[in-house]
């Protein structure tokens, strides 16, 4: 480092700032590459209305790491052009500021690739299904439908209203029962 000691002290900064963010990045690519970016491990302790979880939290170690890049390497790169320093920190600032913005959006459009796959009962109202148990009359028992939800069978217990419905035969789901038993019609 003896090669930094010569430079202007602002510009010394940015360095000493730049090469720690730098290797700390390098190292959480690799990691998120290698799949051992679940999270980051380090989250900001605060006694506030911060609390939020997922990906998108203000204060975490990701969102330090963008800021000192787009804060030093900024700096580093335009101190020859800028020479006014008050004005250099401020565009540094700004840019790292732009940096942890991006990410965000960066993530927010990650976000709407994942698919929500998960079996919400609700989904079953007004599909069709297949009875598989004889469903007796009037709710006095009840049997089982197979129905498909979002490509997927699902074998639901459920009962009827009127008469009973056979073995093989086409069903509409009309209502639910106690968010599980699903009260189907003949079709």
């Amino acid at each position: 480092m003896e090669i930094l000691n010569d430079l202007d002290p602002i510009l010394r900064s940015f360095w000493y700032v730049a090469i720690p963010a730098s290797i700390v990045f390098l190292f959480q690519t690799i990691m998120t590459f290698m799949g051992s970016d679940a999270s980051d491990g380090l989250s900001a302790d605060f006694d506030g209305d911060f609390q939020h979880d997922g990906p998108l939290q203000i204060f975490s170690l990701r969102n330090l790491i963008n800021f000192l890049l787009g804060f030093s390497w900024t700096g580093i790169s335009f101190y020859n052009l800028i020479p006014n320093k008050i004005l250099l920190i401020v565009v540094a600032l700004g840019i790292g500021v732009l940096f942890v913005f991006v990410f965000f959006v960066i993530i927010k459009q990650m976000q709407k690739l994942s698919e929500d796959n998960s079996f919400k009962i609700s989904e079953t109202l007004n599909k069709t299904g297949e009875v598989y148990l004889n469903i007796p009359a009037s709710k006095t028992g009840h049997g089982k439908i197979l129905i498909s939800i979002k490509g997927s069978s699902h074998e639901l217990p459920a009962i009827t209203e009127y008469e009973a419905i056979n073995t093989g035969t086409l069903v509409k789901v009309s209502k639910i029962e106690n968010n599980n038993i699903l009260i189907v019609t003949k079709i």
